[in-house]
């Protein structure tokens, strides 16, 4: 059941940054980017948790996977910012 949850969860993050990005295509609103950045991240860090916690038990990417996913919203963050201005 687990394994099926990760990668639900790294489809269903991917898939909102595709349809964020598709938006900012169509749009040109920089927070749609930013938004767009912040969920690519998150899709990446859920992959690693499959990757961490299914593939390769016996790694550790823990830092790895909350690195990633901070610098993600970090991005989410930064952009939020430079628009508000």
């Amino acid at each position: 059941m687990g394994p099926a949850v990760y990668i639900l969860a790294a489809l269903t993050s991917l898939s909102c940054a595709i349809l964020l990005l598709r938006a900012f295509a169509h749009v040109k609103k920089p927070l749609l980017l930013w938004s767009a950045l912040c969920f690519s991240g998150l899709a990446a860090s859920n992959i690693l948790i499959f990757i961490d916690l299914v593939i390769l038990p016996e790694v550790n990417l823990y830092l790895l996977r909350l690195g990633i996913a901070a610098a993600s919203m970090l991005l989410l963050l930064f952009g939020l910012i430079w628009e508000s201005e």
